[in-house]
């Protein structure tokens, strides 16, 4: 039996497979309730065939996953998938390269493996906890960049609204990417010097490309600092910071009810 992150290697390459098969712009889409954003037909079977996959070779974890009905038994397992089969639908839908499939493993609240691969670009982004971060078996180092004065930053505009930031908008270059795990596995690869986004953000965004930032040398919190749990009941964190550890401080904006 393959130990958890080659299980997760594995099927993050089938799930490529899947999605591949299916053009995005002549997918069957829709939108979900509540304005929760549009679905594909390629979304719902490469969950299928990841639950199918992960949960059959590990039946004891838990299950998290943006395409799969909430299964609260998850609160109670130890360890826990935490899956986003398309990050970034909207990409997918318009025929750009930059979506994502990511796979994360947290054990007891902490992400132990994780993988987020983007097919159409034959990256295959890789980390495990203590054991370092990998882009196509090639070792990742963030970014040590020390001053923030045009620091490379990927954020949404709102992150940038001068009511967040009491003290003044830092003097970033801002750029953008639509998927969340790109983001972070961009900054664990020293392409960006940080990552924020200060709204709520479901776990299974962010759970992979956090713990390859973190094995990258960067540090990985929510938008105050304080430390990411996963698995937790709502399935969503505050947002979250990742950057040279340098420039935490004077990344941290000031988040509604902090």
């Amino acid at each position: 039996m393959p130990d958890d992150l080659s299980l997760l290697i594995e099927a993050a390459r089938e799930a490529g497979e899947i999605a591949t098969r299916i053009a995005g712009p002549d997918a069957r889409r829709w939108d979900k309730p509540g304005d929760a954003g549009p679905v594909t037909e390629a979304d719902l079977a490469v969950d299928t065939h990841l639950r199918q996959r992960l949960r059959g070779a590990r039946p004891g974890y838990g299950w998290l996953s943006e395409e799969s009905e909430a299964d609260p038994t998850r609160l109670t397992a130890r360890d826990v998938f935490i899956v986003d089969p398309i990050d970034g639908t909207r990409s997918f839908i318009e025929g750009s390269k930059t979506w994502a499939h990511s796979l994360a493993i947290a054990r007891d609240g902490e992400v132990t493996a994780a993988v987020v691969y983007l097919p159409q670009r034959d990256l295959m982004y890789v980390a495990e906890k203590g054991g370092g971060a990998t882009l196509n078996d090639a070792p990742l180092t963030a970014s040590a960049r020390q001053d923030v004065d045009g620091a490379e930053v990927l954020i949404a505009k709102p992150g940038l609204a001068p009511a967040l930031w009491p003290n003044g908008v830092p003097p970033i270059t801002r750029a953008y990417r639509p998927s969340l795990a790109y983001r972070l596995a961009l900054v664990a690869e020293g392409r960006f010097d940080a990552m924020l986004t200060v709204r709520a953000t479901w776990e299974w965004d962010i759970a992979a490309g956090a713990l390859l930032a973190t094995e990258a040398g960067a540090l990985a919190t929510d938008p105050t600092g304080a430390p990411l749990r996963f698995n937790s009941p709502t399935g969503q964190t505050r947002g979250i910071l990742a950057s040279a550890p340098a420039l935490h401080p004077a990344l941290r904006p000031a988040v509604p009810g902090a």
